[in-house]
């Protein structure tokens, strides 16, 4: 077994401690580390969906203006080395092990959890490598998550919308409570929240800590003109701007990033209107509306919630594909499954359901029982029916999940992967 192997295993055997919320035992890890996290200038990304997609928009801003740029995100899609990337690399196998391994030595360190160890990672990987600025994404809500013991340059909210009810609450204004603890005193934050109680649970946090806000179609936005992009954000304006990721919506997501972009310049960083074009147009995000253009045509999406698949949905409106449209699709037990499902209604020929190789995949015979459709033994039996349902000019969705969207890709395109660890 390689060491990069041994030392997976060892951290996904992690897993079984949960999600473990609060601030405390991340607090006085990084203190025990030397505060590694103090040696990066960092922008800090929030939201329900969306954040993803703004922090790669960002990242890829930053790195063509000339700045060592490290984007940490969450979860990988293939190989655990994605989540910590530097100039746009993930770190090497090597060092990932290596880092795994000095941590798990650090005997102050023992209860944390997965994503702490992760997150604790990231933040020495981006020190020793001497980042100019990182772009941080959230893992879940923000308020109590581990990545929130920074202070950054600046925030970014992106939308709110339902997602871990049980954990983040029931309503927008409880989910907005949580994503809005990334808030800090005199650090400005960008909000593409639309929702008027998010907003206004937003608003109360940011005035209680003395946080400077800008929102979405007030201090700025940004809309579709001839398959450009145009944007204003305050007093500064752009026009003719193309996007290396799909999607109508991405529009607000651009928005948000030029917003923050707009932060940062405020601060002395030099971002040119070339270098914005640039990054803009060269940003890019596998498995998030990812083409794989074949017989039948493959499109990749990790929408994993309601409101990513009813954005889904959109699309494939927009996109009215002439060949029959099949649906392959799992999900996670802990998602409103009905909802994700109903948002495909009359957009779909057929549905296929199989369940990811992960222990938290819903049974694909449950999903049948919402939505009628095909269950497959496996993911590869999936893409098997999949295709055939399609035909040489039909299109196959594969969306639910980023472990569906995961395995399946790396199916199709032959991606290399992680070996499968026992967790």
């Amino acid at each position: 077994m390689s060491h990069y192997r041994q030392a997976l295993q060892w951290l996904y055997g992690l897993e079984s401690r949960g999600i473990k919320l609060g601030l405390d035992r991340m607090q006085a890890a990084v203190d025990a580390r030397g505060n590694p996290e103090r040696s990066t200038a960092y922008v800090h990304v929030a939201g329900t969906n969306g954040k993803g997609s703004v922090s790669t928009m960002l990242a890829s801003i930053l790195r063509a203006a000339g700045y060592r740029t490290g984007p940490f995100a969450s979860p990988q899609l293939h190989r655990y080395v994605e989540r910590v990337r530097v100039d746009g690399r993930p770190i090497s196998e090597r060092e990932a092990a290596g880092r795994i391994d000095d941590l798990r030595r650090d005997e102050r360190l023992s209860e944390l959890s997965f994503f702490e160890y992760t997150t604790l990672l990231a933040f020495e990987a981006f020190a020793d490598a001497e980042c100019d600025i990182a772009v941080l994404e959230v893992g879940l809500g923000g308020r109590l998550d581990s990545t929130n013991v920074v202070t950054p340059l600046s925030s970014v909210i992106t939308n709110i919308g339902f997602e871990h009810e049980r954990i983040l609450g029931d309503t927008l204004a409880k989910i907005a409570r949580e994503k809005a603890g990334v808030l800090k005193p005199g650090v400005p934050c960008v909000v593409g929240a639309r929702d008027a109680a998010a907003r206004r649970v937003i608003r109360a946090r940011a005035k209680k800590v003395g946080a400077p806000l800008r929102f979405i179609d007030s201090e700025f936005e940004a809309h579709w003109s001839d398959k450009r992009l145009s944007a204003r954000v305050g007093d500064a304006e752009w026009s003719g701007l193309r996007l290396g990721l799909a999607g109508d919506y991405q529009a607000d997501n651009a928005a948000c990033a030029l917003a923050s972009i707009v932060e940062l310049r405020e601060l002395g960083y030099e971002l040119p209107d070339e270098a914005i074009a640039t990054g803009l147009r060269r940003a890019k995000w596998p498995g998030r509306l990812e083409w794989h253009r074949d017989n039948p045509s493959f499109l990749f999406d990790a929408a994993h919630n309601t409101a990513g698949c009813e954005t889904l949905a959109r699309y494939l409106d927009e996109l009215q594909h002439p060949g029959p449209v099949v649906l392959l699709f799992g999900a996670m037990r802990d998602k409103d499954h009905r909802g994700m499902l109903a948002a495909f209604d009359g957009r779909v020929d057929r549905r296929i359901y199989a369940a990811p190789s992960i222990y938290r995949s819903e049974s694909p015979k449950r999903l049948a029982r919402i939505r009628e459709g095909s269950v497959a033994r496996s993911v590869r039996d999936g893409l098997a029916r999949a295709r055939r349902s399609a035909g040489v000019n039909g299109l196959v969705v594969v969306a639910g999940s980023i472990f569906l969207v995961s395995e399946a890709r790396a199916l199709v395109k032959n991606v290399r992967t992680d070996p499968l660890i026992a967790m």
